[in-house]
């Protein structure tokens, strides 16, 4: 199976969806060594960065291919969630699954689309988050909606909010707790 990946957002290493991509990808590549995974990445100022954490699980695992393109999350924003415009296949070549965890979506063509939520804080409590942000994360939100097959959620309150504020169906929700990191 050819699985595409966004990493993107491991250059934000202060951040928990950061982090979370950050260690989740070495496990997902070790548990599926027949697997082909595709890493994606896309950044104009911290591609540096990106092309390192790029670098380093190439050299670990024969099974990987990554794609670094230098544009800003802002263009990608626009061309995905604005316009879906631009297959994610274009870029990164013919996948079966691609999975995101920022909702930055890609049209698919005729792969699965998987994403990981958080949280939904901003439709929660609207009135904590600049309306920009809440306007953008629904925009978001909704591209996931139509690309997407599975919808990762953190925690049973995650799902339960999902199903509630997004009316995602139920039977495509499903649980799957963070890692625990330690060393």
């Amino acid at each position: 199976m050819k699985i595409g990946i966004d990493i993107s957002q491991v250059v934000y290493e202060g951040t928990g969806v950061g982090r979370y991509v950050r260690e989740l990808i070495p496990s997902l590549i070790q548990l599926a060594p027949n697997d082909e995974f595709i890493l994606f990445g896309s950044s104009l100022r911290q591609k540096l960065k990106l092309r390192e954490f790029m670098d380093q699980i190439r050299k670990k695992y024969s099974n990987v291919r990554t794609v670094l393109i230098s544009l800003p999350p802002s263009v990608l924003d626009v061309l995905w969630n604005k316009l879906h415009i631009l297959p994610i296949t274009w870029i990164i070549g013919s996948i079966d699954v691609f999975w995101s965890s920022d909702w930055t979506q890609p049209p698919l063509g005729k792969a699965k689309g998987i994403t990981t939520i958080h949280d939904l804080s901003f439709l929660r409590y609207p009135e904590s988050f600049h309306s920009k942000i809440v306007e953008v994360h629904k925009r978001r939100l909704n591209q996931v909606k139509k690309e997407c097959v599975r919808y990762l959620c953190d925690s049973e309150a995650t799902k339960a909010d999902v199903i509630r504020y997004c009316h995602f169906p139920a039977n495509k929700c499903v649980v799957v707790y963070p890692g625990i990191y330690g060393k």
